[in-house]
């Protein structure tokens, strides 16, 4: 347990509010999900918890239970205290080599909301758009507002197709309807990267967090997405790109396009193995090296 979660002398208790055993069982949830609490290692007794937290040993046993449903505590029990489990279990279904990889919407939140427990938080995206980024940040949000995470500084790059190629997709089946359809793509674009900025820089008056969130522009259309979490972990995806139907302006069109929100999303973590550490490590190289060379300035107007 670091120091800084430590009662000094039992005066934690009479400093802060009451709270309730899910309060607990979310701040216990981020410590071992962010590493503070490892795979193995045994938790602080429920005494001491309860002293910690300000809370009776009865909520204490209801938050470990939580944790333990969600397999990321063995052994709870009234005697002694509880075992975080093995990392295929404690991380939940994304991390791991034996993990399952799901869709962009259900994997990305959880892990947006613990990336958003360190003190300075990095997020580097590439997209399509930011719908995926702007939706699972959402969730992290609420946990500020909250007062459940505090970071002290949010970093924030997102590189996204320019509006001066023609993009791979989407792309309409009858060419003559390309320019149409590139007018709705680019307000998509410009509505989603709008929201996100702004929600972000909410955090700045609203809870005193430096934000800085900034975009750029890359030349060509990304056949993948790529989330790049504190340098840390790296969660990848393929755009599937197939033959769908849409109305744009009253009009039905076909067209080649890759639905983002349901990209399987493979997670690497350093740390969980040389293929992961590598991995992430070239991501952020990769990310890096798109964002210093051919990106170019994008502005979010029409």
């Amino acid at each position: 347990m670091e120091p800084e979660h430590a009662s000094v002398n039992g005066r934690r208790r009479a400093e802060r509010p009451q709270r309730s055993h899910r309060e607990v069982a979310d701040e216990l949830r981020t410590r071992i999900r962010t590493g503070v609490l490892r795979p193995g290692e045994r938790m602080p007794t429920q005494a001491r918890l309860a002293d910690e937290f300000g809370v009776e040993r009865g909520a204490v046993r209801q938050a470990l239970r939580i944790l333990e449903s969600e397999r990321l505590l063995t052994n709870v029990s009234k005697g002694s205290p509880a075992t975080v489990a093995p990392r295929s279990d404690a991380a939940g279904p994304l991390i791991g080599p034996a993990a399952t990889p799901l869709p962009s919407m259900a994997a990305l939140p959880p892990r947006i909301t613990e990336a958003f427990a360190a003190d300075h938080v990095q997020v580097d995206a590439l997209c399509l758009t930011a719908v995926s980024l702007t939706a699972a940040i959402g969730e992290a949000m609420r946990q500020i507002h909250a007062e459940r995470l505090k970071p002290a500084k949010i970093d924030v790059r997102v590189l996204l197709p320019s509006r001066n190629i023609e993009l791979a997709f989407p792309t309409p089946v009858d060419v003559s309807a390309t320019e149409r359809l590139q007018r709705h793509w680019l307000a998509h674009r410009n509505a989603q990267g709008q929201v996100l900025r702004h929600n972000l820089l909410t955090l700045r008056s609203t809870h005193g967090i430096d934000v800085d969130v900034t975009f750029r522009a890359l030349p060509f259309t990304p056949p993948v997405k790529l989330y790049v979490l504190n340098g840390t972990e790296a969660l990848f995806a393929y755009y599937t790109v197939k033959r769908r139907e849409q109305t744009i302006d009253q009009e039905h069109l076909e067209m080649y396009d890759a639905e983002g929100t349901r990209s399987v999303l493979f997670a690497f973590e350093q740390g969980a193995g040389p293929r992961d550490s590598a991995f992430v490590e070239q991501s952020r190289l990769w990310f890096d090296a798109l964002w210093d060379t051919i990106s170019s300035e994008l502005l979010l107007t029409s």
